[in-house]
């Protein structure tokens, strides 16, 4: 036995955890690995509430993001307008419009550039946190797939089983209905 016991000891390590050490060199410990991932997410949830949990802010912050609203929205109602006053009033229209042609090129590319600046930074913005939810659903696919798999199996239907196998409780009922 002590020579069994010292090829053992070489072979797994020593001590009353030998074989789970050895094991573990395989195969990750699922306990540690389960508590790797809620460390993970308890960082990952105190990351996102310290970004949502801004500071007291005062009556000018609140007024600057008041009026960064309004852009859009003055934007669609004055073309609105601008569609409204043609019809209204064409003669008074049109001579708004000749107005317009005097403003000479570079303002018009200014305003280009300062309407280009604007949208663009916001349609990026809303660009990456459409990429930030779609790798978030991604992330989240095999997790959907495992629980589906689960629960057919307390169904116990499984989709691809029954291919090929004949019920006799539905061989009579057809029998039934052909007479």
């Amino acid at each position: 036995m002590g020579m069994i016991g010292s090829l053992l000891g070489v072979l797994f390590g020593g001590g009353p955890n030998a074989l789970r050490e050895t094991v573990e060199v395989f195969r990750p410990n699922a306990e540690a690995s389960a508590i790797r991932d809620a460390v993970r997410a308890q960082a990952a949830l105190g990351q996102f509430a310290a970004e949502f949990t801004a500071p007291r802010r005062g009556w000018f912050d609140r007024f600057i993001d008041g009026l960064n609203r309004l852009p859009r929205p003055m934007l669609a109602l004055g073309t609105i307008g601008l569609f409204s006053a043609a019809m209204a009033e064409p003669v008074w229209f049109a001579a708004r419009m000749q107005g317009v042609t005097l403003i000479p090129e570079p303002l018009w590319w200014l305003m280009g550039v300062i309407v280009s600046f604007y949208f663009g930074a916001r349609y990026q913005m809303k660009s990456q946190e459409f990429q930030r939810s779609m790798a978030y659903t991604l992330t989240r696919t095999s997790e959907v797939a495992r629980r589906i798999e689960a629960l057919d199996g307390l169904n116990g239907s499984d989709p691809e089983a029954g291919e090929g196998e004949a019920n006799a409780a539905l061989e009579d009922w057809r029998r039934a209905r052909e007479r």
